[in-house]
């Protein structure tokens, strides 16, 4: 079994919260976290698209930047980004053989592995500071083995209940689990939570609080932003689309200012950012154009309804497929107000996906059912239509879409 299959079968030993065996893992690999400053970036929603903002203006600033996120999309090497290219497949694999014989001696899980790998992907690439995305929570997270220099925390809504708690209130408590005593943070979370967060004593500088922004839409080119901070004031334009991409890439720019960036950095870099398969247009074919949305909670399917409402999409088809263990009568509650009609499929390569006759009892309006993403796509008219829900869905159709190839390993992580 080659070193990625190899990998990739550990997904099959689900999730074991906590820091003893990833911390130890590190040690054997010679501590590579210690060869850069680590900024953490947890929450329920928004976090890849804040940490890959947030990496794109450290880019502009000339330092050498690593950004690590999870899941991949399409092909793995896509978790480990560095200068704003995904690392050499062959450079991870390589990297991933000599990580094994440690993982394996302590029984390391499938997500300890990768931040291990990524750490010294990251030691060995000479990154100045790596931006990490938070996997599940915060408190018990792989990533939390590092020592951040600066926590970023997007906001927080109900998801990973059975593991996080079932209250606001309870899963803050884990995602401010990341935050260290005495260094800085910036969060989005919503102001009563914040007294949780400023439990763990760090110095935190809240949207809505000590620092405010104003988002003017550009239709489908996104957003203007002007942020107004203890750092000072300046305005900037970001793609991301949507009220949520704005206030994503306002969190970015704060802790742009909180790490030292100037202006044109940060204009720069918010500037040139995308984060694919999150409210991401792709052409298809002459007549045909696709949305392609990681709507998986309730919270991401309203900010994907909002984003539309905002666009000027009053009703369009939607193409809709999820994890069979997620919230799926809030996420259509969202959506379905918006769909002229829907067509019900699955990831192929994901165990976890919801069978389509399952979701269709949870739709009031008529919809279909396609076995494949590949025939849900075909029935699509000209014109827009959304493709949304699981990750791994967006990941099985955007190479449908691009005519690329994709990688042929089933998806638990």
């Amino acid at each position: 079994m080659n070193d990625l299959d190899w990998l990739y079968a550990r997904q099959r030993f689900g999730v074991h919260p906590g820091l003893g065996r990833v911390g130890t893992l590190l040690d054997g690999l010679g501590q590579p976290q210690r060869a850069f400053d680590a900024v953490l970036v947890g929450g329920t929603n928004g976090k890849g698209s804040t940490a890959a903002t947030l990496a794109a203006m450290l880019d502009a600033s000339g330092e050498r930047v690593g950004l690590f996120t999870s899941p991949h999309l399409t092909h793995f090497a896509e978790r480990f980004v560095v200068g704003g290219q995904k690392l050499a497949p062959q450079t991870v694999e390589a990297t991933l053989g000599r990580v094994r014989p440690v993982a394996e001696a302590l029984g390391a899980t499938f997500f300890e592995i990768v931040v291990g790998l990524g750490c010294l992907l990251f030691a060995e690439a000479g990154v100045r500071r790596a931006i990490m995305e938070v996997g599940l929570g915060g408190r018990l997270d792989a990533t939390n083995a590092l020592d951040p220099v600066l926590s970023v925390i997007t906001g927080v809504a109900l998801d990973h209940t059975e593991i996080l708690g079932n209250t606001l209130e309870a899963i803050a408590a884990e995602k401010a689990g990341i935050l260290r005593a005495g260094r800085s943070a910036v969060t989005g979370v919503a102001a009563h939570l914040l007294p949780i967060l400023e439990e763990r004593g760090a110095d935190v500088w809240a949207l809505g609080r000590e620092a405010h922004f104003e988002a003017s839409s550009l239709g489908w080119l996104g957003a203007q932003v002007s942020l107004h901070s203890p750092a000072g004031a300046l305005t900037f334009r970001t793609p991301l689309l949507g009220p949520h991409g704005a206030q994503n890439a306002a969190l970015a720019a704060l802790a742009a200012q909180r790490l030292g960036l100037g202006e044109a950095a940060i204009q720069s870099g918010a500037a040139a950012v995308r984060w694919p398969g999150r409210l991401e247009k792709l052409a298809w074919g002459p007549e045909r154009e696709v949305l392609l949305d990681g709507a998986h909670n309730p919270d991401g399917a309203q900010a994907l309804a909002a984003a539309l409402r905002g666009l000027g999409v009053e009703k369009v088809p939607l193409v809709f497929g999820a994890a069979s263990d997620k919230d799926l009568a809030g996420v259509v509650a969202a959506l379905e107000p918006l769909a002229s009609r829907v067509i019900l499929t699955r990831a192929q390569l994901s165990p976890r996906a919801a069978e389509p006759q399952q979701l269709a009892e949870l739709f009031s309006v008529p919809s279909e059912i396609a076995p494949t993403p590949a025939e849900a796509l075909s029935r699509l008219p000209p014109g827009l239509s959304v493709v949304c829900g699981s990750l791994y869905l967006i990941g099985e159709v955007r190479p449908l879409l691009l005519g690329e190839q994709s990688e042929e390993r089933e998806r638990w992580q």
